[in-house]
């Protein structure tokens, strides 16, 4: 990767195909998001050391409450350990944590690791990670209207205060456009996934599963970026990647 061509302000990662691959080597669909969790820890170290400013991880989805009681279950508990355990790297390389989605029907302890994670990195700024955990997209520009709605209704603002940026900063959010989306594991949808942020968004599908996805296969994706041409709805607008 050529260090000194253009890197994505805000990356999106979609991580996806934990299940499938533990389920390849004959595991069950629980050792896959264990793993995935060791594979999490690289990779931020890794953007962080590469100049990332912006990524929003797609976690937990509002949709994957559907999944299995005990692999739910299984779920919330990783997270509240990962969050409490594997986020030691947070201090060295100054990530700064915050979550996007519904607080609802999150188990108490599970938003109670989630508080403390972000109170203990309000400070830091070399690397905002956003980690999208009960989200969806759908429900997140639900929540922006009615929230808006609400500010309009008390008198806080006025129609002409309900511009794009005005929308963009009431978002769960307010962070930079995407500009790069990877999902991991082959599939070519965003499931759902900041939908709003990723209008002008260049796309990335390896064919790896997510615990397969190590900082040399990031150095892969970035390389695809770099070699693509952005336009912003025309070619006066086009902006090279390389």
């Amino acid at each position: 990767m050529n260090k000194d061509l253009l890197m994505p302000n805000h990356i999106g990662i979609i991580m996806d195909g934990n299940g499938r691959w533990a389920q390849k080597r004959g595991m069950i669909r629980t050792m896959g998001h264990k793993t995935a969790v060791g594979t999490l820890k690289k990779l931020c170290i890794h953007m962080a050391d590469r100049g990332v400013k912006y990524a929003s991880l797609y976690a937990f989805s509002t949709e994957n409450f559907k999944r299995d009681i005990k692999e739910v279950e299984f779920l919330m508990n990783l997270f509240i350990e990962s969050f409490k355990k594997e986020f030691d790297f947070i201090k060295e390389k100054k990530v700064r944590v915050l979550f996007s989605g519904r607080r609802k029907p999150l188990p108490k302890k599970v938003l109670e690791a989630m508080d403390q994670l972000v109170e203990d990195t309000k400070n830091y700024t070399d690397l905002t990670l956003n980690i999208c955990l009960n989200y969806g997209s759908h429900a997140e520009i639900v929540d922006m209207t009615k929230k808006v709605c609400e500010m309009y209704h008390n008198g806080e603002i006025s129609l002409e205060n309900i511009t794009e940026d005005f929308i963009q900063k009431n978002m769960y959010q307010d962070l930079p456009p995407l500009d790069f989306v990877i999902r991991t594991s082959g599939e070519l949808r965003l499931s759902n996934f900041m939908m709003y942020q990723a209008s002008y968004a260049e796309f990335y599908f390896p064919k790896v599963y997510f615990p397969d996805f190590t900082p040399e296969e990031f150095d892969k994706a970035i390389e695809v970026f770099q070699k693509r041409n952005r336009r912003f709805g025309g070619i006066e607008n086009e902006v090279k990647s390389s």
